[in-house]
């Protein structure tokens, strides 16, 4: 009689660490899933006169609507002389050139117009889902630390998302930040961000075939789907911790019940 309170007790225990390992799995879980926030630019950083290929990651925030369009806008106070689009299956990507005020000196010869805006549009990305644009940029600006790009991004049920913010340092971040690519020393990027070598081949006010290395952010993805494995094993393991630990608990219990059984006889 002694031995079944005891049981009793010990039978909500078990349920309880059993529930909190897998409790605690979860919440590795959750907190390894990346989550998406702002239109940004893939990878983050590139070498100064490099030419490098970068792609514009854009995240469908809304339930019930999907994103049509994509305006890109290059800045006009830093010029890329030249610009090539890699082809996006389903959607129609349209360049727009302006005349420089100051033309570029390249080692090709001088420069007078420059890609000022990218549209992408008859596609959709639906919700819960991205899309990365791929774009291959050179030489890229010798007298700058960044490059910002102002994007819009509209959705088919009217609404439009300005991305135009520029976030300043000692600020917190702005509700909408555009997206920037930060602009390093050719050393610190060696061998990660392109070299300054011939500029690809394509024409830049018709989005010709961008170089095969372009990327689109496989680094950071990668960092996520790894992150989102070790979630589900430390997971696992708490679940199997929880339900170990119930099943140890209540072996004990059952021997020490016999125990006590044989000593009165």
């Amino acid at each position: 009689m002694s031995g079944s309170p005891t049981t009793a007790r010990r039978t909500p225990l078990r349920a309880r660490a059993a529930a909190v390992a897998a409790f605690a799995g979860g919440a590795v879980l959750l907190s390894a899933v990346p989550a998406f926030a702002h239109v940004t630019v893939q990878p983050s950083a590139a070498a100064k006169g490099s030419y490098s290929t970068v792609a514009f990651k854009v995240p469908n925030e809304q339930d019930a609507a999907s994103t049509v369009r994509i305006e890109v806008n290059l800045p006009a106070d830093h010029p890329i002389a030249s610009v090539s689009l890699q082809p996006v299956p389903g959607w129609t990507a349209k360049v727009t050139t302006s005349k420089l005020a100051t033309p570029l000196k390249t080692d090709d010869g001088t420069v007078d117009q420059a890609v000022t805006k990218i549209v992408w549009s008859g596609g959709k990305i639906a919700p819960g889902q991205f899309q990365q644009f791929p774009v291959s940029f050179g030489p890229l600006p010798q007298d700058t630390g960044s490059l910002v790009f102002k994007t819009l991004q509209t959705y088919d049920n009217g609404d439009i998302v300005r991305w135009i913010e520029v976030p300043q340092a000692g600020q917190p971040e702005p509700e909408n930040p555009a997206p920037s690519l930060t602009l390093t020393a050719a050393s610190a990027t060696s061998g990660t961000a392109g070299t300054p070598a011939a500029a690809p081949a394509g024409d830049t006010s018709k989005g010709g075939k961008a170089p095969a290395t372009a990327s689109g952010g496989s680094s950071s993805d990668g960092t996520a789907r790894g992150l989102g494995i070790a979630g589900i094993v430390i997971g696992a393991a708490g679940v199997a911790f929880g339900v170990l630990a119930g099943r140890r608990r209540s072996a004990g219990g059952g021997s020490g019940t016999g125990g006590g059984t044989s000593a009165s006889a």
